[in-house]
């Protein structure tokens, strides 16, 4: 299990837009923008969850504000680099009580993140469909031999609750999770992806 957690702060250590930052895989990254600080230490907990070759990794993040927008608080952003996957997670979500979309990933997003000066860019300086571009960019620290999934907690929040839980904090993620791993048998499935 890793844990990576940030706080966007300023000070004289503290990275600036186009600075260039090399990642724990070796790849270097230009900074677009600061407030993207999430999405960089992910980067490097993907890369440490991906040394040993595991059959899943499942990752949760309140990674964009471009979920919220593109799903609501009702539900997640969910994404992976086994599409086949898709309709297993939507259902793991319907039955959980905790839904979840799935969005595309992949290589031709990754045009939008090319850079003159590193391997790739932090986020686009367009801000459209970030939260597919934050995906995509993290796909570039997991292991092709790992299933692994990506949820942007966009439900994470919401006035008046959410489901069963009618608190503003959800929780999201936990009974997903559970069902994903117990009711699907999601690390089998992912053995045989």
């Amino acid at each position: 299990c890793w844990l990576a957690i940030t706080e966007n702060r300023t000070g004289p250590t503290a990275y600036k837009s186009q600075d260039v930052v090399t990642a724990l895989n070796g790849k270097t990254i230009q900074t677009v923008h600061t407030d993207a600080e999430g999405r960089m230490v992910l980067a490097d907990a993907l890369t440490l969850a991906s040394k040993d070759s595991p059959q899943l990794i499942i990752d949760y993040a309140t990674l964009t504000g471009a979920c919220v927008s593109a799903v609501t608080t009702r539900y997640s952003g969910v994404f992976t680099n086994r599409p086949d996957l898709h309709p297993v997670l939507k259902k793991a979500g319907h039955e959980s009580g905790e839904r979840v979309w799935p969005f595309p990933i992949g290589k031709e997003f990754l045009e939008d993140l090319k850079s003159d000066t590193a391997d790739l860019k932090q986020c686009s300086p367009n801000g459209g469909g970030d939260h597919i571009m934050a995906a995509s960019f993290l796909q570039e620290f997991v292991d092709d031999k790992s299933t692994w999934i990506h949820v942007d907690l966009s439900a994470c929040m919401r006035t008046g609750g959410l489901a069963h839980i009618p608190t503003e904090i959800t929780g999201f993620g936990v009974r997903f999770s559970m069902h994903l791993v117990l009711d699907k048998n999601i690390i089998g499935i992912a053995a045989t992806l």
